[in-house]
Formats: structure tokens, sequence, C-alpha cells
């Protein structure tokens, strides 16, 4: 095997597994140090440079950081079911603690460059546009048909879940940084917004068209029958608050879960989710399926639905197939909410505006700049690529913005700027160290819930309450500081092996070089996750080579703390993304800028 290139960013920024998996790249770990300090002005503006909006994200998001935080990895003997870093809800931790002199850390707005962008929709990948933008003096302009800022955030996620409080306050602080809001006013032509003169264009309206089911009874029963995202806006702004005795939810994603949920708020004495797919298919997060069955709510997989039963119109039950055995079976009902995905929908933007859409009716992009066909407008979020999720629709909006920036300074939006990257020695004295990696063997601490007979009884009452400082102190310490990365300087080696003595995870070896297949059978450990790479150096005076599985290092700098001669280093790693703005332009431009 070849030396591994630590020099190159992306080597260090795949061991930091959460931020590595964060669409955002969110320094996790740098910002769950700075809660356990007790510093959560500065932690919660770590996340908002990255992902802007802490709290929402703090209680809603998708988590695609935790399945791969190594936590889950390394304590597999140590617990019967290993569990990630709670990092979602160490989020909401710094929004929640946050106090007044955060107001002081945002950022204000440059002169304006005279540069005009519009925004359509007032989603997260909108606000997220518009937000990096203002910053740089761009007059950003965000068109919604709602009466607030927020899209999806505001009309699809249920009160119990994420408070009206939270959307308005981080919807706010990008607002007031001079972004525009034309609320209430609902983009009807492409080509006539083209015309008022914007330099740029940004749609960020999400995927707004929720699917039907066209099966037998569909028309006949139709009162009785919702479609799940229309019907979760309605509840969120008031129309709807009741619901039928019995409900039956068709869908296994998290609108399913939302709709069960806020169902069973509304006074429904049966909910049930039917799902075509397996449980351990279904595209909901674990969490939310966790959570409604918590509420009482069963989940029936590998329903297939055949058809809506009823008596003179009236909605009586659903027939389904069971998947598995083929037998029919009708379940009674008195209304059906259909949550069974998503669809884009462009009535808006005529096809002779020079926007070219694929055979799924979706726009035709650049997958890294999001640039359309017609080069002055750019897609992201929902309405790029189709549903996904908040943070996703966040990091389309950074890229997006770079973009828009680029293309504003005449320059190739194909080219992506490279990230911040900085790697730091965390050594004090001989031994001690600037982190704290004292590794705790506490398993995941549960988030504690408003009691059952209050949170069920209103929609608008928060379930979950978030943790406490003394618990968030308690959690934070769960984190193995994967950031702060092993530096091994093979020159100063002398081969002693006590390095490997102490490692406690048997993740340091010192032997002959090979092919790597072959090399991961014979470490001291073997190395069984090909995902991730080994850290190989150079070839030492006795010909071998150290090579260290990234995979289950604990990061705890025993190691280094063990070596005779300082081969070993513990530094800090930190990568942020390069937004929109003079750094993310060519050397010519940003000398220019200066």
């Amino acid at each position: 095997m070849q030396r591994s290139d630590i020099a190159d960013p992306a080597y260090f920024h795949k061991v930091v597994d959460c931020q590595w998996a964060c669409p955002a790249h969110t320094p996790v770990p740098e910002y769950i140090r700075l809660i356990a300090q007790g510093r959560h002005d500065e932690a919660y503006m770590v996340n908002w440079v990255s992902n802007v909006f802490p709290g929402i994200l703090g209680r809603t998001c998708d988590r695609p950081c935790e399945p791969a935080c190594r936590r889950g990895r390394v304590e597999e003997k140590n617990s019967a079911k290993p569990e990630a870093v709670a990092i979602c809800r160490l989020k909401r931790v710094c929004a929640d603690n946050k106090t007044d002199e955060l107001r002081a850390l945002f950022p204000k707005p440059q002169p304006r460059n005279g540069k005009r962008v519009a925004c359509i929709g007032a989603g997260p990948a909108s606000l997220t546009v518009a937000r990096d933008l203002a910053t740089q003096g761009y007059a950003v302009t965000v068109f919604d048909g709602e009466a607030k800022a927020g899209g999806f955030i505001r009309t699809q996620i249920p009160r119990f879940r994420l408070p009206e409080s939270v959307i308005d306050e981080e919807c706010g602080h990008i607002l007031n940084l001079g972004v525009e809001l034309r609320a209430g006013e609902r983009i009807a032509s492409m080509k006539a917004l083209l015309d008022e003169g914007h330099d740029a264009v940004f749609v960020g309206c999400g995927a707004p068209r929720g699917r039907d089911l066209q099966l037998p009874g569909r028309q006949e029963a139709g009162a009785s029958i919702r479609i799940g995202i229309d019907w979760l806006a309605s509840v969120s702004f008031g129309h709807v608050t009741s619901v039928l005795p019995r409900v039956i939810v068709l869908g296994g994603g998290n609108t399913a879960m939302d709709c069960c949920r806020s169902a069973r708020r509304l006074g429904a004495k049966s909910v049930t989710v039917a799902v075509r797919s397996g449980y351990a298919q279904m595209k909901a997060s674990p969490w939310e399926k966790e959570d409604a069955e918590h509420e009482g709510i069963p989940i029936l997989d590998f329903h297939v639905p055949l058809a809506f039963e009823h008596q003179g119109g009236q909605l009586t039950g659903m027939r389904f197939k069971k998947a598995q055995t083929g037998e029919e079976i009708t379940i009674p009902c008195d209304e059906v909410l259909i949550a069974v995905g998503q669809e884009n929908a462009f009535p808006w933007i005529e096809r002779d505006a020079g926007i070219a859409f694929n055979e799924h009716g979706l726009p035709q992009l650049d997958a890294q700049s999001f640039q359309s066909s017609l080069p002055q407008v750019f897609f992201g979020g929902d309405a790029a690529f189709g549903p996904k999720n908040i943070i996703t629709a966040v990091a389309h909006g950074h890229e997006a913005a770079v973009s828009i920036d680029r293309y504003l300074h005449g320059e190739a939006v194909s080219k992506r700027p490279p990230p911040y990257v900085n790697l730091m020695s965390q050594k004090m004295g001989i031994h001690e160290w600037s982190y704290d990696n004292a590794i705790a063997n506490d398993a995941r601490y549960k988030v504690p819930w408003t009691a059952a007979e209050k949170a069920l009884a209103s929609i608008k009452v928060e379930v979950e309450l978030g943790f406490d400082a003394a618990t968030a102190f308690k959690e934070a310490q769960r984190c193995l500081n994967c950031d702060v990365q092993t530096v091994f300087t093979d020159k100063q080696c002398i081969e002693c092996d006590a390095c490997v003595d102490i490692c406690p995870m048997d993740c340091i070896s010192f032997t002959a070089n090979g092919e790597e297949a072959e090399l991961r059978t014979r470490l001291n450990a073997p190395a069984l996750n090909i995902a991730q790479d080994l850290y190989v150096s150079d070839e030492l005076k006795t010909q071998r080579v150290m090579v260290k599985d990234e995979d289950v290092c604990l990061h705890c700098g025993l190691c280094a703390e063990r070596c005779p001669t300082g081969a070993w280093d513990m530094q800090k790693f930190l990568l942020q993304t390069t937004k929109a703005g003079p750094a993310c332009r060519d050397h010519e431009t940003r000398r220019a800028a200066t």
C-alpha cells in the first residue's frame, strides 16, 4: 500500500464520520465540545454557519450523522444495542440555552453590490441561499404563497414536534439580514418573473403535490379520503381541528408518521398505519416509527391496499392483501390519510421559458452547481431532485449560493471552491491535552418526554422536552472527538511498539507492507470495514510500515501519551465548506475585490 496522503483534506474528513455523513458537513465534534463547556452561543453559531437552522434541526433532522457515528461501532461489546451519540438532540441544547448575547455574533450585511436575486419559495433551501447571499451584498427577494416563511417546515411538520415560535425565530435570523420576504405572493409565471430584471433566480419551491391512490372506491368515498401533506397543512393552519373515530394512514415515510400521530391528538379513537413494504424497509426514520408505536399506533407492514370500501359514498373500511400470504382482509375505518409520497409540480414554469425538464418532470440540472439549462436559473431542495429532507435542502442552498455568486462574477459555476481546513496540535505538556479524552462507558441518555396524557391531548404540546444542562454534559462526554486525529511522523518512530501495547482497540500494527485486501487480514485486529481507509506510514527502518485501522480508533490519545519520541501527536482537524463570497471565487476575482 502507498503512504496515506494526510495532506488531502478528504482523508481526515472521512475519518470524522458524522461530519462526512452530514450533507451540510456540520463540524459535529466541535460544537459538542462547546456544549460540554457550556459555551452554547458559540456552539449555536458553529451550527448556524453550516446548517442554518439549529433549533429546527435539533428537533426534526433526519440525522444522517448518527448512523455514521463511530460510537455505535466501538461499543458493540458493551451494550446489547450500541447507540450513537445523540448528535441531533445535542444540537437542540445549544439552541435552547443560547443567550441574548448571541445577536452580536450574527454577521452584518455587506453594502449592496447592485445585483438582485429572486428566491421562489421560503423553505429551507431558499432561506439558505438568501442567508448566504444577503451577507455578501446581494439584494435578495423571497417569494412565497403563505403568510410566513418556512415552507414545508411550517406547513408539514406538526407543532408537537416543532413549535411555531422556533420557526419564527430562526427564519427571523435570516430575514433580519436585509432579505425581503414577499409573503402571500405566489409566482404564477417564470417568464414574468424573469422580465422583472433579476440577475439570478433560485427555485426552492419544494415538492408540493402529494401522490394519490386511484383505487376502486376512491371517487365515491372521496369526502373521507385526504392527501397527507395537504391534510397536515390544514392542521397546521387550524383549518382541520378534529378527525373521525377510526383513521387509517397509508404510507411508510416520515409524513405518514406525522399524520398518524397528529390524528391521534385530534381525537381519533383508533389509528392504524398500513404500508406495502416490510417494517425494516419503511422510509420513515427508525425513531419516527418508534415514537408512533410508543403512542400506541400499530404499524401493519406488507399490507397492499386494494380498495376503499363504502356504502352509498360513506367510507366504511379499506381492503388489503397481505403480501406474504395473499390473504385479503378488510380494516374498518371512517377516514383515510394517503401519505405514499410527493411529486414535483411546476405548472408556473412555461415550457418555452428555456428550462429543460426530464421524463420525470424534474429540471435538468448540473448535479454540482444546480444550474438549469437557463444559465441564470438555479434549483435546490426538493424542487431539484425530488423529496429529501431539511438538511439536504440546506446543503443544496449552500452550493447553489456559491454557483450564483460565481455566475454573477463571470466565473465558471462548474468549478467548486476548496474547503477551509485546519490541523492543529492539541499538546499542552508531556501528559496534557487541550481536549477532554476521558471516554465514558455510559449508554445513550434518553430525552425526556411530556407526560402522555398531556402530550396526546393537544396538537400543540411539544412532546420532547430536550436535555437539561447536566444530562447534555453527560451525553456530550460520549463523543469520541473523532476530529482530534492521531497524526504519525514516521521519521521520529523508533519502533518500540509502545503504542501497540497501550492501544485499547488493537487498531495499531507494525507489519510488512502488502496489498490492501491481504494486509487487512493480518493486522493485530482484522480491519473488516473496507469503507474506511487504513492509515499507512512510509517504510520504517525495519522495512515495516505502521498501519492503523481508522474504523475503531477511540481518538483517546493514549498512543501519543505513551510514545517516548513524540512520533504520535493528537491534532484537531477542522473542515468548513466554503460559502458564497470572495473565498469561493477564483484568485484573480478575489484580489480585485480586495
